[in-house]
């Protein structure tokens, strides 16, 4: 049996819950003829070492040692700031990258990471995990299969119980950025098309220091696809019923809602009808459980040379080029058309 060498970098809240998930892939893992040898490091060394001895991880003091230890691929699950550098040093070391959306804090900055990427033939798989969800696949299946006919509307939900701390929305680039982004990569995903144009309205009706860092509570966004599909993407940090996430698939034959089972945040207001009963999610670690651990081994997969890259950088950029359109068009007030010439480029690749 051969031993596969993972690294992660960071232990926050996903950083913690990677550890904890490689960690249960163990037996699966030998089953494949691969023992998993995990090691961490982390800027708060009592941190890492407590999540390292939860997870049966070695712990090293810096993300040098940790390269040092001969990887065969890199988790990174620090702040986003720290993305690039991390991604260079392991693409120009030769190890494969598993890197926490997004790859830099700009698609200006993702750019010349990219061209870098490519110079290095470099693997880099972005952790957008909805990919891996299995009411999300099975619609893609559904639609690639012919059985919805063409799509007239798409409508994507993302809602927070509650929100995070304002010290990280100050730093996190707007609800978009952090939030629908995820809608703008699965809308992608499952179409096949590019978003080409967006309208966005924002408003704040809960923490007036949310306004204050300059990012709003809630906002929606009309999306135009190159075929003219129409689609909406709307979000919001405060849905007490719990985390609403969920994608409205509606084509010319048939139509499919992601998200809706016993544990949808929602109830019915028809009279009788007690669908669904069961306790709504409470988090986004509780709706894509299954989905980050299936999305880590598919990682494994994609190191051992067993599949190809499930979400690539140009792919992931593409989606926060369509968020930041998103966010212009809040502060304009404007459609926005997403830049031709970057999405070009991203093609390429």
């Amino acid at each position: 049996m051969s031993t596969l060498r993972l690294g992660l970098v960071g232990v926050g809240r996903i950083g913690a819950m990677h550890a904890a998930a490689l960690s249960g892939l163990r037996p699966e893992l030998d089953e494949r003829g691969a023992r998993l040898s995990l090691a961490l490091t982390d800027v708060m060394p009592e941190a890492g070492q407590a999540v390292a001895a939860r997870n049966d991880a070695t712990f090293v003091p810096s993300v040098e040692a940790l390269l040092g230890l001969g990887l065969d691929g890199l988790l990174i699950a620090t702040g986003t700031a720290t993305h690039p550098e991390l991604i260079r040093e392991a693409v120009q070391a030769g190890v494969p990258v598993f890197c926490e959306k997004p790859v830099a804090l700009s698609v200006a900055e993702s750019l010349p990471l990219l061209e870098e990427i490519r110079r290095h033939h470099g693997v880099v798989q972005v952790g957008h995990q909805r990919r891996f969800d299995a009411g999300y696949l099975e619609a893609r299946r559904a639609y690639r299969a012919g059985e919805l006919g063409w799509i007239h509307t798409l409508r994507a939900v993302t809602c927070d119980a509650a929100p995070p701390p304002v010290e990280f929305l100050a730093g996190s680039g707007g609800l978009f950025r952090d939030c629908s982004v995820h809608d703008f990569d699965i809308l992608r995903w499952l179409t096949g098309r590019d978003i080409v144009e967006v309208y966005a309205r924002g408003s704040n009706r809960g923490d007036p220091a949310i306004g204050a860092v300059g990012d709003v509570d809630t906002a929606l966004a009309l999306v135009t696809f190159d075929d003219g599909t129409l689609g909406s993407v709307s979000a919001s940090r405060y849905n007490g019923a719990g985390h609403d996430v969920r994608l409205e698939v509606q084509g010319s034959q048939g139509s499919l809602m992601v998200g809706l089972d016993e544990h949808a945040a929602l109830r019915s207001a028809e009279d009788g009808v007690f669908f669904p009963g069961g306790q709504a999610h409470a988090t986004f670690a509780d709706r894509f459980a299954q989905a980050y651990r299936s999305e880590l081994l598919a990682f494994t997969e994609l190191i051992l040379a067993r599949r190809p890259n499930p979400c690539p950088p140009e792919e992931a950029i593409a989606a926060s080029l369509v968020a930041d359109a998103a966010q212009e068009s809040l502060e304009s007030g404007l459609p926005v058309r997403v830049d031709s010439a970057v999405r070009t480029l991203l093609a390429a690749g």
